[in-house]
């Protein structure tokens, strides 16, 4: 989430009247809940699936409307590229940040504010939309400063020398990322890349090197700008287009006249910025279902404006600068708010339900009982794990988050990483070490049937320190007994454990598992000092019954 202050009085006179009580309720209403207000600033916060509202040109533009001042779709105009209006994008950029989308905007008049303004968006955009600079970097330039066309490529990072912003000196690409408070910041972007990204203009002068910084000379806005070149690079063209429409419109509503730029990339050509709405089909039937209202295709038609929409025949006419908007439920989101949240009766299901454990909860508990029976400690770790862990245990394919904290950056694909990390800290302790978990493991999903392309489910790990083969298969003995359980064993090879000492876990005849002796190089990578036996199951799967 992002807060935005804005001036009041600028605030006022943009929105053609003063803010008086009511107002202030509808700015919560709208769905931007309003932080502070004194006499000279109003202070807002903006969720971040609204990205278009991150300036106060992009708040005031959807504010009019739910309003009723100014609804419907707001068009803007664009204008052709003119000759020159080109950027040429290089084959090599494709491995290092392969795509980028361009505009230019002119009959600017900036002041003190306006540029601070356009900093906080730009910067704004970065940390949401950009995921701090990883998935896009937004450059904004003085147009009187550059010669056209600009060429978007990659070079040897020795290769690359300009002046940074905020520096006095020239530097290379190297010395930016090691040097330069900025580059310093955002060096991991570029980790490992054997070429750097950079815009230059016709007369080979750097403009940027994006994510990283701006060049002092071509890159940086001033009072006396009245023209700018716009450009967004990243990895996905889509979210870039529509980074760009929502910087390009907040300057049009400056005052500002926008120009679309040819992208030559070679095998084909794209022209942006593109301010085409994009359009949706919007079922009645879906909107009262979800919202429990009793809406008639005309109360559509008086709502869908009020959110910045056109609504005719059934179809919703979407803003270019929503980039929110992904399904059919988030049109009926918008429905509500322009409804009014306050009108809406809360209401109690006409059903009756009896709330009990699942399944899944209830064999849980009862595996811990069991187990804590025995004399074994269960444990919980980090669903993530580290970089070097990963490498310690030779994964093939790892699922990394993104903008982690922390040294642990990959979703654990087992619970016996987490589990040799354990006895790992405490090698120096008393034996024996018999320890067990409960918990969900990541692998990716190639059927497709998740939304985050990533598929969950709960295992448990058992292991034993020292322990051998019997041992751990005694213990499988014991908690299939008591779950009512039958299950054969049949030789595997696992690259953690030793071979012919192994064997995976048949129930029903399905494979749910694993267990054995783990191999005594693992050991010696993980520097464990004694023998080790572990066994893992898929809980979904531990009892006959499934």
């Amino acid at each position: 989430m992002s807060n935005l202050i804005f001036n009041r009085k600028e605030f006022e006179s943009l929105l053609g009247a003063k803010v008086t009580k009511e107002t202030e309720e509808k700015i919560s209403l709208f769905g931007t809940p309003l932080e502070r207000i004194t006499e000279d600033e109003i202070e807002i916060e903006i969720f971040p699936n609204r990205p278009d509202m991150l300036s106060m040109q992009g708040f005031l533009r959807g504010f009019k409307a739910f309003l009723g001042k100014e609804t419907g779709l707001k068009k803007y105009k664009v204008q052709k590229p003119e000759e020159g209006y080109t950027v040429k994008i290089s084959p090599s950029v494709k491995l290092v940040r392969p795509f980028t989308a361009c505009a230019i905007v002119k009959n600017l008049k900036f002041n003190d504010e306006k540029i601070k303004e356009i900093i906080d968006l730009q910067e704004k955009l970065h940390s949401t939309i950009g995921r701090n600079r990883k998935k896009l970097a937004i450059g904004i330039y003085p147009l009187e400063k550059i010669s056209l066309p600009i060429t978007y490529e990659a070079r040897d990072p020795k290769q690359i020398k300009f002046t940074p912003l905020e520096m006095d000196r020239e530097m290379d690409g190297l010395q930016i990322l090691s040097s330069h408070p900025t580059g310093k910041d955002y060096a991991h972007l570029l980790e490992g890349k054997e070429t750097f990204p950079i815009f230059v203009d016709a007369k080979s002068r750097v403009l940027s090197m994006p994510p990283i910084i701006n060049s002092h000379e071509t890159g940086k806005i001033t009072l006396d700008t009245t023209e700018v070149f716009i450009e967004c690079s990243g990895f996905n063209l889509d979210v870039l287009q529509k980074t760009l429409n929502i910087i390009v419109t907040t300057l049009a509503d400056m005052g500002g006249k926008i120009f679309q730029m040819t992208l030559d990339y070679g095998n084909k050509k794209i022209v942006t910025p593109d301010l085409s709405p994009e359009k949706m089909k919007l079922s009645l039937e879906k909107v009262n279902n979800l919202l429990g209202l009793d809406l008639k295709e005309k109360d559509l038609e008086k709502l869908l404006p009020k959110m910045g929409y056109d609504f005719k025949n059934k179809t919703v006419t979407i803003p270019p600068w929503r980039t929110d908007i992904l399904h059919e439920v988030d049109l009926i989101e918008d429905v509500a708010i322009a409804y009014g949240y306050d009108k809406i009766t809360p209401q109690l299901p006409n059903v009756s339900t009896v709330g009990e454990e699942s399944f899944e909860t209830k064999l849980k508990t009862e595996i811990s009982e069991l187990l804590v029976g025995l004399g074994l400690m269960e444990i919980s770790t980090y669903h993530l794990i580290k970089k070097e862990e990963a490498e310690l245990s030779n994964l093939q394919e790892t699922i990394e988050t993104e903008n982690s904290k922390t040294e642990y950056k990959y979703l654990r694909p087992n619970l016996l990483i987490p589990g040799l990390r354990i006895l790992s800290e405490n090698k120096d302790n008393e034996y024996p070490q018999e320890i067990f978990e409960t918990g969900v493991v990541f692998s990716l999903d190639k059927k497709g049937k998740s939304e985050t392309g990533v598929e969950e489910k709960e295992n448990l790990c058992v292991i034993t320190c020292p322990g051998n083969f019997t041992k751990i298969k005694q213990i499988l003995n014991y908690l299939a007994k008591n779950l009512g359980t039958e299950y054969s064993l049949e030789e595997l090879d696992h690259p953690q454990l030793i071979e012919g000492r192994t064997a995976s876990i048949k129930i029903n005849g399905k494979k749910v598992g694993y267990l054995g002796e783990v191999h005594p190089e693992t050991l010696r990578s993980w520097g464990i000092k004694m023998p080790i036996a572990v066994m893992e199951i898929s809980i979904k799967n531990l009892t006959s019954q499934n």
